[in-house]
């Protein structure tokens, strides 16, 4: 299906054209204007046949669209790791609802706990219904390679912190990206899990009619026992 975001221009057989003003792909209802009308109509695209302006159809039900970036943000990843970017990482993880999972993309020293955080290069899912964007100048729907010049251009700076090697992470992504991609997404939420033998890759589907995963364990990243073990000794430390 293609992409919808508030701006997309629609065609309803009663109403004629008209353009999104507000949209939920978690439920499928959207706000809609159409010609001169002061008022918004609100509209469900699982029945109210709603069609793109040039007239293919907005089967939401049946080509449901990802209710989260992270498959389209591992892909992206994947791309610039071989480019030389390996020191490039994505952390993610649920918000307290267990409704959404939030994202953010790291560079430099591969730390899970201690990241640096740019502006732009976090979000969460329970923005990305409403507006399906990363927040670096990108478009809704922007395949992988859009994406990496979006952000390139976005934080040049940022990006070039990115630049060296870091082989085990990168093998153990591309694996990942490999056994996921395009349905799934992984999470790195430990919730109740032990942090030195927490079982295996959290896996989530990124839309409806997507069927639990069924694939391999995966592991977790390279070191992660190693560097929450670290972090729990110097918290013993701290208190002695």
């Amino acid at each position: 299906m293609k992409p919808i975001a508030p701006g997309t221009l629609v065609f309803h057989r009663f109403r004629g054209y008209g353009v999104l003003t507000a949209v939920n792909l978690l439920t499928g209802w959207v706000s809609a204007r159409f010609g001169s009308e002061a008022k918004v109509l609100d509209l469900n695209l699982s029945s109210d046949e709603l069609e793109h302006a040039d007239g293919e159809p907005i089967r939401f039900r049946l080509a449901a669209p990802d209710r989260t970036p992270h498959a389209r943000l591992m892909a992206m990843v994947r791309e610039l790791h071989a480019a030389g970017y390996e020191r490039l990482y994505l952390h993610s993880w649920p918000r307290p609802s267990g409704m959404h999972w939030r994202w953010h993309l790291f560079t430099g020293t591969r730390n899970w706990i201690y990241r640096p955080w740019r502006e732009g290069w976090y979000g969460s899912g329970s923005d990305y219904i409403f507006n399906p964007v990363m927040g670096w100048g990108d478009s809704p729907g922007a395949d992988t390679d859009e994406l990496v010049h979006s952000l390139a251009k976005f934080d040049p700076e940022g990006l070039a912190q990115a630049l060296g090697r870091d082989d085990d992470h990168t093998n153990w992504f591309k694996a990942v990206c490999n056994a996921l991609l395009p349905n799934y997404m992984y999470s790195l939420d430990l919730g109740d899990r032990d942090p030195l033998a927490p079982g295996p890759l959290p896996v989530h589907p990124v839309r409806n009619n997507v069927p639990d995963y069924a694939g391999l364990d995966l592991p977790w990243p390279p070191g992660w026992n190693q560097m929450w073990h670290h972090s729990r000794a110097t918290r013993k430390k701290a208190f002695i």
